[in-house]
């Protein structure tokens, strides 16, 4: 028998105590299609050492390479699942220190945040894909997860990252693809982990995950988090979060289980309305400034990064619930039937402030010098109650073996926004804004309130057909229904529409590592589908057709190093088609709009030796769009767009850790290339910053575990002090800074 050097984990009495108190009384909820049929296909969710895992016999098992995804939808290995798929792991989490989801996503590459529009700041998780919106592409257990909120990674065992159009998986999209995060759900064994941390900027966060068996069959589980920190290089800015995820499992290492979980998160945060970006390389000004002061205002130096521009009194309150049911039952013969149903309500209350136009009051004195602002009230709740049935099974038909995942899918989502009209603020001084005012509140607009919502039903069927040993067709289709009701104080929309979403995949076994594929597929996206939004006119208008995404990819994937290294590529197409454009001679609006992406995507994951892991990827962005033009109603004067903002050229990222002993080290860099804001032909010249440069970040942990019971882990972000901006607004006049360099602490303790 093989020796690990790794401890099982056994609960204390008292503490599986309080996680049962927590637990039973929960109305049940249970994990989507994300989740496996048997224990074996299941993520592990298991307890594990702060270290990666060695064995003494010199094999080794991978903490950052998994074999399959937990999505039920997915029926084969990934290394012969025709579609790009990265796993990031909770080990990689914890060795970098990353406890949000835009934390996580750092690790893959294509990815780039956005801040939103010119005054105001996008609130949650915002960011793009491939070169188009995923905001609305975040599931839970497969299960959408709406609402603008910064999600916290504690409860969660991995993210599985899926790109390019996935109707057939998932049902409206855009040509993005989707991020489904894997809840921690009760195990068989008895373990305790905690985690404290402290660092630069008042850093204080403390997690704990305790998991205890109750009987032969039954287990309960609770993750909880508390945080409290400000963010390094920024003055006013606050981050405070506590949740609990409490769950029960019955039946585990039986034909049937059934689970009830649920998890409720609240933030108190002071956000960040960024600083302006005069002072850096490319800042333009609009022609109507001009003499002493345009001179000035080109020659005037950065702010100090530190600068708030709002007040101690902006304010970011969230409250996230979500509580799920899921019920498992294994037929016999490789067939499994799931029902999951889930209630989950986010609501988020925001004022923040935002920078505007810089005044030179003195062009020769900077210091009386001021920056106009605007105020950003956003009252938002979003529900959402869905049923999921599926059924996976295996089975045979003239000799050839079928792989088959289907389901129905119920679901309704609302949106209601309240609306509210901030006092106005009074200009800041530029260089030396005053945070400590007061810059009053808001008054109840109830004439601006807007109302929105989506109900689904849906029918889908996932078949692989193993044509020979080697050969693999894969077929999915999807038919959705569609009814969406918008709501403003003077109007009423409504629309109701069918789609059908497909996805074909022919795959190659070259060897029993390694497979070859083409793949093709479409998303739809029908009016409304992104913001519960309806209109008379645009592309939201209750008459539009839906935008269609369509994929095409090219990819092989090997298993090497005694499959303990796993090597992709694919090179991807994606064509959105049916965007809103109007004719270049009539000005009259139609659908003939396009967007086109495409590339090349790499990415390496597991072990190169028995101590040293690694994840990787790299990725190329070739974007464009066809026959995109809008026309100002006063003017008359067309815009003719050929780019995508905010899509990077090419993009990589890089971690890896070694393990010496009780020894780890770890380190990571990250490249982003340049991302341009202005994207229009023969542009006029444009006020502010026309792109966002290029950055490289790296970062380091080391840690030492002291007994089998306790480590301890030191991270270093940003580790050569690196100044580089990570998003800039669409109107290039205001951008937030990558944090500086900072250095946290972490115990972990595990039982």
């Amino acid at each position: 028998m093989a020796t690990y050097i790794k401890s099982r984990k056994h609960a204390v009495a008292p503490l599986a105590a309080l996680a049962a108190s927590f637990a039973l009384p929960l109305v049940a909820q249970a994990d989507p299609a994300t989740a496996p049929a048997a224990a074996d296909t299941a993520p592990s969710n298991s307890s594990s050492t702060f270290l990666p895992t060695v064995r003494v016999d010199g094999s080794a098992t991978s903490d950052y390479k998994v074999e399959k995804s937990a999505s039920s939808k997915l029926t084969q290995p990934l290394l012969e699942t025709p579609k790009t798929i990265q796993v990031i792991r909770k080990e990689v989490l914890r060795e970098q220190g990353a406890v949000s989801l835009m934390d996580a996503l750092q690790n893959t590459p294509g990815i780039t945040m956005q801040l939103g529009e010119n005054g105001n700041t996008s609130a949650g998780d915002t960011f793009q894909m491939r070169g188009f919106s995923a905001n609305t592409s975040t599931f839970v257990d497969g299960i959408r997860d709406l609402g603008a909120v910064t999600r916290d990674v504690f409860n969660t065992d991995q993210i599985e990252v899926v790109k390019g159009p996935a109707g057939a998986d998932t049902g409206r999209a855009a040509s993005a693809g989707y991020i489904n995060l894997i809840s921690k759900l009760p195990q068989v064994d008895s373990f305790i982990e905690g985690t404290a941390t402290i660092g630069d900027a008042d850093r204080k966060r403390a997690t704990f995950d305790v998991n205890q068996k109750l009987g032969d069959n039954t287990a309960v589980r609770l993750n909880g988090v508390w945080q409290d920190f400000g963010v390094p290089g920024r003055d006013v800015v606050k981050k405070k979060t506590y949740g609990l995820a409490p769950s029960v499992a019955f039946g585990l290492g039986t034909p049937t289980r059934f689970y009830l979980y649920s998890q409720h998160v609240r933030q108190n945060n002071t956000p960040d309305g960024g600083i302006p970006s005069i002072g850096w390389p490319g800042y333009t000004l609009a022609a109507s400034v001009t003499g002493a002061a345009r001179e000035a205002l080109l020659a005037a130096p950065k702010v100090d990064s530190s600068n708030y521009y709002g007040s101690v009194h902006d304010y970011e309150d969230v409250k996230a619930d979500m509580v799920t049911t899921k019920l498992e039952m294994d037929l016999g013969n490789g067939t499994t039937v799931r029902n999951i149903a889930r209630y989950g309500r986010t609501f988020m209350d925001r004022m923040v402030t935002g920078v505007i136009n810089i005044t030179a009051v003195n062009p020769a004195d900077r210091s009386t010098w001021t920056i106009s602002r605007s105020r950003q009230r956003v009252n938002q709740t979003n529900e959402i109650l869905t049923n999921q049935t599926s059924l996976s099974t295996s089975f045979s038909t003239a000799g050839l073996k079928h792989d088959l995942a289907t389901g129905v899918e119920l679901t309704y989502e609302s949106q209601d926004n309240k609306s509210f009209t901030a006092t106005a603020a009074p200009a800041a001084n530029l260089y030396n804004p005053n945070p400590n005012v007061d810059l009053g509140g808001s008054v109840r607009n109830v004439a601006g309130d807007t109302s929105g919502s989506t109900t689904t039903e849906a029918i889908y069927a996932l078949d692989t057909v193993s044509l020979t040993e080697a050969l693999k067709l894969t077929l999915g289709l999807r038919t959705d229904h569609y009814t969406t009701k918008y709501a403003t104080a003077t109007a009423a929309y409504n629309t109701s529409k069918w789609v059908t979403s497909w996805n074909t995949a022919l795959l190659y076994k070259l060897a029993e590592n390694g497979t070859v594929y083409a793949a093709a597929a479409n998303s739809i996206l029908p009016p409304g589908g992104s913001n519960f939004q309806l209109a008379a006119t645009g592309q939201n208008a209750t008459a539009s057709d839906p935008q269609e995404a369509q994929n095409y990819e090219l990819g092989t994937k090997w298993d090497l190093l005694h499959k303990r290294l796993n090597l992709t590529a694919a090179l991807y197409r994606s064509d959105n088609d049916g965007q809103v454009s109007v004719d270049s001679v009539t000005n009259v609006a139609t659908q003939g709009g396009k967007t086109r992406v495409q590339g090349i995507e790499l990415a390496a994951v597991g072990q190169l030796t028995n101590f040293w892991q690694v994840t990787a990827g790299f990725q190329t962005m070739n974007t464009k769009q066809i026959n995109q033009r809008s026309v100002n109603s006063t003017t008359g004067v067309q815009t003719q767009t050929d780019g995508v903002r905010w899509s990077p050229k090419w993009s990589a990222t890089l971690w890896t850790s070694y393990q010496w002993g009780d020894f780890t080290l770890g380190g990571g860099v990250s490249h982003t290339a340049e991302q341009k804001r202005v994207i229009t032909v023969a542009a006029a010249a444009s006020t502010g910053l026309p792109e966002l440069p290029a950055y490289t970040v790296a970062n380091a942990m080391a840690a030492y575990r002291i007994n089998k019971n306790f480590s301890l882990q030191l991270n270093v972000t940003n580790l050569f002090d690196k100044e580089y901006m990570s998003s800039l607004n669409n109107g290039g006049g205001r951008l937030t800074l990558g944090a500086p360099r900072a250095v946290s602490l972490t115990a972990n303790v595990g039982f």
